[in-house]
């Protein structure tokens, strides 16, 4: 069903008016604002229902976060909090038909392609409470945001005004939805070792062991909220990402730089050879080109579900649905589950080691626009009311066809009160193969690594690209 019909706003309209061969919209309405709110009201500043759902099988969300678990020291991979929660629905082959309504296209697929595939679904928790200044920023953006669109490349979406969190709370349509991914609170420092696995369909695979460090200024509580550095239009991702092994690819570094929203600014985007010892600009580093060591069975823009910019698409709000979605497998981010635990003999993922729950989501489709070119003709996003993360997207070739499901299990880091991946999963239905993203389990991510701004250069990349 539809937010507005949910809310009681079925039918109201936004100004809309010209800018330069642009348009903007205005704020939410008194009404909509009388909703939402951190606390006795409809919906939570991240625009969820605060409410549980009447079957009881989703619960309130509250504005308590995750206490420290008594066994967590800083620096090591984080011990779950939720580790005496038992199954309460195992979903199979046999019986998904009688759940159907909660499942993604993809998941369906998944079923009715691998008959030992299936689900254990765990109590619902609703994790995910940030720092109050997110909370605050985004009902600020209620009254600051104003979403524009121009007419650079296909027809560029963005926003202006917009600080630290969520710029459309309470979403009108497709655009505003997708926004509020772009915009979403993110881990603000990270320093990891991470692995992309393509598996071939008989089970075997090889680690490609990556180097990641960034810097997301868009959620630094660092920076004041009239900083320019916040401006959504400026750089405000820091992104570095070096190959360690295997050997014939070690010491080739990717260098990203980029704003929340691209309607003035784009990605800047740099590569390193260690053949070459050069370092060169990357505008393929963008929309559908290959993901980086992934074996062609992903895109670039796949990453965290969907990243970069917004004009090869457009965007319809489907409204929201109770899912069955990966959510807390703090199981997955035990050091002891590695590579060769998770990835089963047959080149699928170790069901055991994923957690799905029931939650309300935001359903976007995105059409691929006449007269433009990406792998994908159709892709649907499944966007967590909690947090605005992409959860599940099912995406599909140009004959309509459903291609690929991509999968995010994500775990709120609750030391640093923010959400981030842990493993991100596609499975290519043509292919019978699979692509993995899992976080190494050599070393626990570190959130209080720093760097200067002048780290993210192409004459550091350089520096740091030599074998």
């Amino acid at each position: 069903m539809n937010l507005l019909k949910q809310v009681g706003f079925c039918g109201l309209l936004f100004t809309v008016f010209a800018l330069n061969g642009s348009y903007a919209s205005a704020a939410v309405t008194a009404e909509e604002k009388a909703t939402i709110g951190l606390d006795g009201t409809t919906l939570t500043p991240s625009g969820a229902i605060r409410a549980g759902n009447a079957e009881g099988t989703i619960p309130e969300w509250k504005n308590d976060p995750i206490p420290l678990p008594e066994d967590f020291i800083p620096g090591i991979f984080h011990p779950d909090p939720f580790a005496a929660d038992e199954v309460r629905l195992k979903i199979t082959a046999q019986n998904y038909q009688e759940h159907a309504d909660k499942l993604s296209e993809g998941q369906k697929k998944m079923f009715q392609t691998y008959g030992d595939f299936y689900m254990n679904v765990y109590p619902t928790r609703r994790s995910v409470v940030y720092e109050p200044h997110v909370y605050e920023a985004a009902l600020k953006n209620l009254d600051r945001t104003e979403f524009i669109s121009n007419d650079s490349h296909m027809g560029m979406i963005g926003f202006t005004g917009a600080r630290r969190a969520w710029a459309f709370p309470i979403p009108h349509n497709g655009d505003e939805a997708i926004l509020n991914h772009q915009s979403r609170p993110r881990l603000v420092w990270n320093k990891s070792r991470e692995v992309t696995i393509p598996v071939t369909s008989s089970g075997t695979f090889e680690l490609n062991n990556l180097d990641v460090e960034f810097h997301n200024k868009w959620s630094d509580i660092e920076y004041a909220e009239d900083d320019p550095k916040l401006k959504p239009m400026n750089t405000t991702l820091f992104y570095s990402q070096t190959i360690t092994g295997p050997p014939k690819l070690a010491g080739q570094v990717v260098l990203a730089l980029e704003p929340v929203t691209f309607t003035s600014n784009f990605r800047k985007a740099w590569a390193y050879s260690p053949g070459q010892r050069r370092v060169k600009r990357a505008p393929q580093i963008v929309y559908d080109n290959p993901l980086t060591a992934a074996d062609g069975l992903g895109t670039t823009d796949q990453v965290f579900g969907f990243n970069g910019p917004l004009d090869r698409f457009s965007y319809k709000l489907l409204g929201r649905k109770e899912v069955y979605v990966p959510y807390n497998p703090y199981r997955l981010f035990d050091q002891a589950a590695t590579p060769d635990k998770v990835i089963g003999d047959n080149g699928r993922f170790n069901q055991e080691y994923a957690r799905y729950e029931l939650h309300r989501v935001w359903l976007v489709e995105a059409s691929l626009k006449e007269g433009t070119n990406h792998d994908y003709a159709k892709r649907v996003f499944y966007l967590d009311e909690d947090s605005w993360e992409v959860m599940l997207a099912d995406n599909y070739d140009r004959r309509g066809e459903l291609w690929r499901h991509w999968e995010d299990h994500q775990i709120f880091y609750y030391d640093v009160r923010s959400i981030h991946r842990v493993t991100e999963l596609q499975y290519d239905f043509d292919a019978h193969r699979m692509l993995a993203l899992m976080i190494d389990k050599s070393k626990a991510p570190d959130f209080g690594w720093r760097a200067e701004d002048k780290y993210f250069t192409s004459s550091a990349v350089r520096r740091r690209g030599v074998r």
